[in-house]
């Protein structure tokens, strides 16, 4: 597993400490340095490749804004506050996610599993940055009363009811839209997804392991049907 270069950038030791002990809990993390502000931060990242910015917004002299708004090269980054009011400037950078203190430890994994997933999506950021230009990385859904965006990175599975789909994600809680499966697979395009039934798309970023006949994706056992085994088997052998 490739790991994913991070750095961590507050002025506060506690909250340093915190996000540190978070990236030794997750295999494909690796720390290579911590800043207490801005300006020390600037200079870690000319001379080294980090894939990985967390980096709080209110700081002496040079706000993490300020910061990732004055590089020329962004790696990808996530802001970690304790005020929401910045949350709007900050995901119009494109900031991967935003988290707010104190962070709970199932937020920041979500947070790093976006990441990852925009970060093994191509093989180099400049590939990355073109590709979001021409297909974005993300849907939207209706549901109930309202349009709901969703990161294609965050769908485990989707499930087929009749007239009625629901996708699984991060949360606990199935998204339910009224739209046709086959409709959804064509929305959803074939670079990470895969029809494996006559009632389950699945997500390739997903899978935990297989086993026979069946695809196991979180504790969730899904059948795979006779007629895609060919493809799918194909498709995980290459």
């Amino acid at each position: 597993m490739e790991l994913i270069k991070c750095v961590v950038i507050d002025d506060e030791p506690l909250a340093v400490e915190v996000l540190v002990s978070f990236i030794d809990r997750v295999p494909f993390l690796s720390l290579e340095a911590t800043c207490s502000n801005g300006l020390d931060a600037m200079a870690v990242l000319q001379r080294r490749k980090v894939d990985l910015i967390f980096t709080d917004i209110e700081m002496p002299d040079f706000s993490g804004i300020e910061m990732i708004k004055s590089l020329e090269v962004k790696p990808l980054f996530i802001f970690t506050t304790a005020y929401a009011h910045y949350a709007v400037e900050g995901f119009s950078l494109n900031a991967v996610d935003y988290l707010m203190k104190p962070i709970p430890f199932h937020r920041f994994l979500k947070a790093v599993t976006r990441a990852q997933c925009l970060l093994y999506a191509d093989n180099s950021r400049e590939m990355t940055t073109v590709l979001a230009s021409e297909s974005p990385d993300y849907i939207f859904v209706k549901s109930e009363y309202e349009n709901l965006k969703i990161n294609l990175c965050d769908i485990k599975y989707v499930e087929g009811l009749k007239d009625y789909i629901k996708i699984y994600t991060h949360s606990n809680k199935p998204i339910l839209t009224l739209t046709s499966l086959l409709k959804f697979e064509e929305k959803l395009g074939k670079r990470h997804f895969i029809r494996v039934h006559r009632s389950y798309i699945i997500s390739l970023r997903h899978i935990h392991s297989v086993q026979r006949n069946r695809i196991i994706i979180d504790n969730k056992r899904i059948p795979i049907g006779a007629i895609y085994k060919d493809e799918f088997v194909k498709i995980i052998e290459n």
